[in-house]
């Protein structure tokens, strides 16, 4: 018995799941009934008054973010390396917002802060797996 290469590193798996969690989310926040105060969604800005799950505040820039964030990842995971920069620059990003989220009152804030610490404790810990794609160097004794 021989042993295969999975299709899929575990890095890779992660970069899938998170892409379709922020596609959802964007989803989700173009969903009258799903996001509150749906009527008030504005273009751009922190003070939209339209609230996906009724808790973070949304805009329709804000929804394409986490759309086009979200696709990236399935683009992004077909390789070892790029699921894992995407991971880590999604963190990078995320936490960028957040910082600047700080200065301005609101729950998406921390939603920001969620995704970035997420996004970057699976690509730091998925990411101690061999590389599939490196050459391994030989040992000499």
């Amino acid at each position: 018995m021989t042993a295969t290469t999975p299709k899929y590193m575990a890095v890779q798996a992660a970069a899938i799941f998170v892409g379709a969690g922020l596609l959802i989310l964007g989803v989700c926040g173009f969903l009258p009934g799903v996001t509150t105060g749906y009527e008030r969604l504005t273009w751009a800005g922190e003070h939209s008054g339209a609230e996906v799950f009724g808790l973070f505040a949304v805009s329709a820039l804000h929804n394409m973010v986490h759309l086009v964030t979200g696709a990236l990842g399935f683009v992004m995971a077909h390789s070892y390396a790029a699921a894992r920069a995407y991971l880590l620059g999604g963190a990078l990003v995320y936490l960028v917002l957040w910082g600047h989220g700080l200065f301005i009152e609101g729950a998406a804030n921390w939603l920001h802060f969620g995704l970035a610490a997420v996004m970057m404790l699976l690509g730091l810990t998925l990411a101690g797996q061999r590389d599939p794609t490196k050459r391994r160097g030989r040992v000499r004794a």
